[in-house]
Parts: structure tokens; C-alpha cells; sequence
């Protein structure tokens, strides 16, 4: 059978795929993983192959991105292949031009979900998730960029929240902080003025979404750019307008003043 079968891994470690995925691994011809889109802080991939009693391959970004998964669309030719991937399967757009160049070969794909940060991550935040704008990635300080701040703005003026994925590079085992993330706002605020990124401005810290250990914590960014939220990954939110209930939630599971409850909408 000409297939290939996304499977969603979770957040957290090699437990956290589904029944149906772990299924759909033990009966492939051929199984291959990326670990690089997303930092899953436990997953052990001798565990998992004792797990599913399969070889995995894993995958590089340029076999991926620059070759275009050509090794992995070859062994679907040939029989059932499944694509393991972090969270969920087609978060990354990387996995969706993937899925494109399979069609266009007449390859048949199917998609079993995972868990995926960013649902994860407004639950547990308990802000409402029609309330949330575009969501952006703030870089490393290398790929310095002003988006981040300005997509805060966009979303701030339409009384939306942001959630920021922070960027990770896996090669070079580099992961941005909150607090670095937080630094690097508060150096555009300076030059650009417009009081979106101030001392007193509410933000949300997450980190390890998904694990045992897993934080959140809500404060004005002149505490919360001191606070230790240990290691990755992390993300951050910028609420905006909120609704009692999720001020009543930020206070109640993420630490946040108790001011915060006078907002009404």
C-alpha cells in the first residue's frame, strides 16, 4: 500500500502518542521521526523503539526541507510508512508541504493527532481560545526581528491575547528563555515607544506544557522577567481584554495579581 501515516508524538516523552498512533507505528513497513520542530524534554527514542519493536530513522532538516523528504516519500512507494512528529502532525508548515509533495506523487496520507502546544498552552493558561490573535515565534537574538512586536500590537488593538512560541535551535542546542524573550520586547519597546512592553504589562510564562514539572506563572513583566522557569521548552502569552473568568483563572492557577480581577468585559 502506497501510504503515509502522520503520527502525532505528544509534548513530553514517548508516552505521550496515542493508542491508535502506537498501533499504526507497529504495523508500518517503515518508520521515520524529526525531532527538530519541537523539544520533547523526555522523549527517549531507544524507549520508544522497544515500545513499537521498530527501527525508527531519523530525519534531518535538510533531508526534510532541502530534499524534500525524498527518502521517506521513496519508502511509502513502496509500503505503509508512518512520520512520527512532536505535538501535533501539522503544526509545522514544513509537515504540510510534505503532505502536498505525497499527493503529487500519488501517495495516499492520513493523519492520527497528537497533542498540540498550542492547545495545550491556552488551556492551561485558561484564557478562551476564540480570544486569541495571530500567534508568532519571537527568534533567537541572531534572527533579531520587530514581528513579534508589532503582531502584540495588532493583537492588543483588537483586544485579542498573543501567545509567542519562543525559537529553539536543536542543532546547536539552543533554546530562547522567556526572560531573554522578554529582554529582547523591552529593547524594541525603547526604540519604538508605543508602551505595549512596559513594567507594568501582564504576561504569562509557560514552560514544559505538557510535563511533570511544568510551570505557569502570570505577573507584570518587571517580576516575571526575574522569575526561573527553569529549562525548555517556554512560550509566553500577552493577554488582552479579558473576560472575568479568565482574569479569575490567571490569579487562581498561574499566580497573577489580584488586581487582575477588576477587569470586566
Amino acid at each position: 500500500m502506497r501510504e503515509l501515516v502522520f503520527v502525532g508524538l505528544g509534548l513530553e516523552d514517548e508516552n505521550g502518542i496515542s493508542i491508535q498512533g502506537l498501533e499504526e507505528v507497529k504495523s508500518a513497513e517503515s518508520v521515520f521521526i524529526e525531532l527538530y520542530t519541537n523539544l520533547m524534554p523526555n522523549f527517549s527514542l531507544n524507549n520508544f523503539q522497544n515500545k513499537s519493536g521498530k527501527q525508527i530513522n531519523v530525519l534531518s532538516r535538510y533531508e526534510l526541507e532541502e530534499e524534500n523528504g525524498k527518502i521517506m516519500l521513496n519508502a511509502a512507494k513502496k509500503g505503509k510508512t508512518v512520520f512520527l512528529v512532536p505535538g501535533d502532525p501539522l503544526i509545522a508548515t514544513t509537515h504540510i508541504t510534505l503532505r502536498l509533495e505525497a499527493k503529487k506523487r500519488k501517495i495516499k496520507t492520513r493523519i492520527i493527532h497528537g497533542t498540540s502546544i498550542i492547545s495545550a498552552i491556552m488551556g492551561l493558561s485558561g484564557l478562551h481560545n476564540y480570544k486569541f490573535g495571530k500567534t508568532v515565534t519571537i527568534p533567537l537574538p541572531y534572527n533579531f526581528s520587530e514581528t513579534p512586536y508589532k503582531v502584540i500590537i495588532q493583537n492588543k488593538k483588537s483586544g485579542l491575547h498573543t501567545l509567542c512560541l519562543l525559537d529553539i535551535n536543536k542543532k546547536k542546542e539552543q533554546f530562547l528563555s522567556i526572560n531573554e524573550a522578554l529582554k529582547l520586547l523591552e529593547n524594541i519597546e525603547q526604540q519604538r515607544k508605543q508602551k505595549i512592553i512596559t513594567p507594568n504589562t501582564i504576561a504569562v510564562g509557560l514552560a514544559r506544557v505538557g510535563s511533570c514539572t511544568q510551570i505557569i506563572k502570570a505577573d507584570r513583566i518587571k517580576k516575571l522577567i526575574e522569575f526561573n522557569f527553569g529549562s525548555p521548552p517556554q512560550s509566553l502569552i500577552f493577554p488582552g481584554k479579558l473576560h472575568f473568568m479568565e482574569a479569575e483563572a490567571l490569579v487562581a492557577f498561574a499566580g497573577a495579581p489580584q488586581e487582575l480581577k477588576e477587569q470586566r468585559t
